[in-house]
């Protein structure tokens, strides 16, 4: 039975709902609806102007309409009386094609005639930062090697609990919390679930943590490389597919415990990432994270090479354990959607064309890749764009997302380090 959101209202307490939509650009779009009006909005949708958010849009089109998902409900932690509801892009009473939330939609429902449901995790890093986006805020935090660090972590217990907090109690099953690799930066992680209902909480949560640093005078950022010597944000994917309940990954007889599906949909993955790298890499600052020199702690914990092995965190896809592999490409830049999109459209392509992964790499590609011949990644977003431009996999998204990406590299030439940094801290 379908979600009555009016009844859910008066049942909680709720006197205001964010109908909020994903751009192409990653930014969260949203109207703040009265409970009052919910009734309405849920069936018809709130109006937007299209072409005041980055969507391949004009100002002569016809309003854009956000339908808002009854099932992606969140109630804010904190600020209990609003809900936040995930909501896919309508015009002309059909879905935006291009549209992240509905070109993932569109690939759930491809998957799910072929009998797959992909289920994923994300690893979201972060860092907190100064309100004017200078330094980190932490004057303290100065490590070489700060990974893992109790005494930094813990200045910052505040944040960091009020966040994994708010997660328990909207039954994420978060499980860990840690600092990360670079100063100031953090990672929180929580259960997977399928394809879509990570992307609706990937989402949120880059809302909730940038809200909650707020509320104690800091400023998060996902951008990819913020400081050059420092560690980027990555934002690793945990892929794998299942059918009847069944995680069709999974084989004890399988080399590493995975099955010959999952190898196939591995290689999709690699046939196909130095294209994806426009969307799982989408700003200009993502290609100083993944071809980036060592940092101050040692390493950047970022693949340059097209590469899988076991539980190896130097190439761009490891095995960690049986049933699931890593994708440790895409950075805290990635649109949760079109993240979600592209690994389930690489990876039905390695099972339709039953790609070949070749033999796995087992050596420390940091220091022994130039020893080996491997495909390297895109070295910069307009390389990138080209060779998404030329794939097969996103008909529905690669026209509109190109034409904008390929804007941002235009503005990013034109207007070099100051444009780049103002239009990507806060993606």
């Amino acid at each position: 039975m379908a979600t009555d959101l009016e009844a859910v209202a008066k049942e909680r307490g709720l006197k205001y709902f964010l109908i909020s939509f994903t751009d192409l650009m990653g930014v969260q779009r949203a109207k703040l609806v009265p409970a009052s009006a919910i009734g309405s909005m849920a069936k018809a949708g709130a109006a937007f102007a299209g072409f005041a958010t980055w969507l391949d849009m004009t100002p002569a089109d016809p309003d854009l309409f956000a339908i808002p998902d009854p099932e992606s409900l969140i109630v804010l932690p904190w600020k209990p009386e609003v809900g936040w509801l995930a909501a896919d892009a309508w015009m002309n009473g059909k879905p935006v094609e291009h549209a992240p939330r509905n070109v993932l939609k569109q690939l759930i429902v491809e998957a799910s005639a072929k009998g797959y449901e992909m289920k994923t995790g994300v690893e979201c890093e972060f860092f907190l930062i100064s309100p004017d986006g200078k330094e980190i805020a932490d004057s303290a935090d100065r490590q070489q090697k700060p990974c893992y660090d109790q005494a930094a972590l813990m200045r910052r217990y505040d944040v960091i609990a009020e966040i994994c907090d708010a997660m328990q109690a909207l039954g994420w099953r978060p499980y860990q919390n840690d600092h990360e690799d670079a100063n100031g930066q953090f990672e929180m992680n929580w259960q997977y679930d399928t394809a879509l209902v990570t992307a609706d909480r990937h989402s949120f949560f880059k809302y909730m943590v940038r809200s909650i640093a707020e509320r104690h005078g800091l400023r998060a950022t996902f951008m990819p490389k913020p400081f050059a010597d420092l560690t980027g944000n990555g934002c690793h994917a945990h892929v794998s597919l299942w059918a009847d309940g069944r995680n069709l990954f999974d084989d004890p007889a399988g080399e590493l415990g995975v099955s010959a599906l999952g190898y196939q949909f591995l290689a999709g993955m690699l046939h196909s990432a130095a294209a994806l790298a426009a969307v799982f890499n989408p700003t200009v600052n993502s290609y100083k994270r993944i071809n980036a020199p060592p940092t101050t702690s040692g390493a950047t914990w970022s693949p340059s090479s097209i590469t899988y092995t076991g539980n190896n965190r130097t190439h761009m896809i490891r095995i960690p354990e049986p049933g699931r592999f890593e994708l440790r490409l895409a950075d805290g830049a990635a649109n949760p959607y079109l993240l979600q999109a592209g690994i389930l459209a690489a990876g039905l392509d390695g099972i339709a064309q039953a790609r070949d992964p070749g033999k796995r790499l087992d050596i420390n590609m940091y220091t022994c890749g130039s020893t080996v011949e491997a495909k390297k990644l895109p070295q910069n977003l307009l390389d990138a764009l080209r060779l998404f431009e030329s794939s097969p996999l996103l008909p529905d998204l690669t026209p509109a997302y190109v034409k904008l990406k390929r804007a941002e590299w235009d503005a990013y030439s034109r207007h070099l380090s100051p444009w780049e940094r103002a239009n990507t801290l806060d993606v």
